[in-house]
């Protein structure tokens, strides 16, 4: 709860402690940055299948032919 730019968190250092442990580990605490990076991941790997994916239709249809 912030009171007109005051945080508790942020006096007693619980927003950096959680911070340097999310860096340390590399997965982020909250439940928004733990969706984007899976997103982003995720995007990532389609991209890559589909990549594969035509490769492999090409080289089907270079066979029936």
């Amino acid at each position: 709860m912030s009171f007109g730019g005051f945080s508790w968190k942020r006096l007693l250092g619980i927003s950096a402690a959680k911070s340097r442990i999310s860096r340390s580990i590399g997965i982020p605490l909250t439940r928004s940055g733990r969706q984007r990076k899976l997103g982003a991941a995720f995007g990532c790997a389609m991209t890559i299948v589909s990549i594969v994916i035509l490769i492999a239709a090409t080289a089907v249809l270079a066979m029936i032919r």
